[in-house]
């Protein structure tokens, strides 16, 4: 079968593309190689893990010692080449945006294997994404991505819709992961690079008693 081929592919890529980017962020924050190393892994396999939970399996990385392989990959990539990934901000949105879009991918088709409808596969392609991105933004003390004004889990919503909208209309699940995970690529970059954002809530500042007394 072609989609076992591919479907590793994408998840063994995303994994890679997702390490690196955790590993350069925690090396920018001059976190030590253990330290840069955990925020890596959690970034490869903190959604896909939360996903199998949810799913009722065993995460997938307790299976394969390869993502923790991987991982290590990216931490020595980064030391190798961490004058210029640190400095080069591209690198680490290229590196971003390449493991949100394939993740996505891998998790609806994952949870569409299992049996699950298509509006859960969409949730668990977007968890898969953008998960581990909000760990390894907490372990690294900054506000998570997906709760500032950038495109980014819109990203993987639009792109789960596509997916499963194709296959739903006959396309097989290979052509649709192509396509979906075309569509979360070109959302995200279409919209750092032309400023498209959501609309934020805006509300009164909330100030604490002590502030009311000054």
């Amino acid at each position: 079968m072609v989609w076992p081929t591919l479907y590793q592919f994408f998840d063994f890529i995303g994994t890679m593309a997702f390490a690196i980017s955790g590993t350069r962020l925690a090396s920018a924050k001059r976190f030590d190689w253990f330290g840069a190393y955990v925020v890596g892994l959690t970034t490869a396999i903190g959604g896909g893990t939360l996903r199998d939970v949810f799913l009722g399996v065993t995460p997938f990385w307790m299976t394969n010692p390869i993502y923790l392989i991987f991982s290590a990959f990216a931490l020595f990539w980064v030391v190798i080449f961490r004058k210029r990934l640190v400095k080069q901000n591209n690198t680490w949105f290229l590196f971003d945006t390449i493991g949100l879009a394939l993740f996505t991918i891998t998790g609806i088709e994952k949870t569409l294997s299992l049996g699950f409808p298509y509006w859960v596969a969409i949730i668990m392609g977007s968890i898969t994404g953008a998960a581990g991105g909000v760990l390894r933004d907490v372990l690294i003390n900054e506000v998570p991505l997906i709760f500032r004004k950038e495109i980014y889990a819109i990203a993987c919503v639009v792109g789960g819709l596509i997916f499963c909208g194709c296959n739903f209309l006959g396309a097989s699940r290979e052509i649709s992961a192509i396509i979906g995970g075309i569509t979360i690529f070109a959302i995200r970059i279409l919209a750092v690079k032309f400023h498209i954002s959501l609309p934020t809530l805006k509300g009164e500042e909330i100030t604490s008693d002590k502030d009311k007394q000054k």
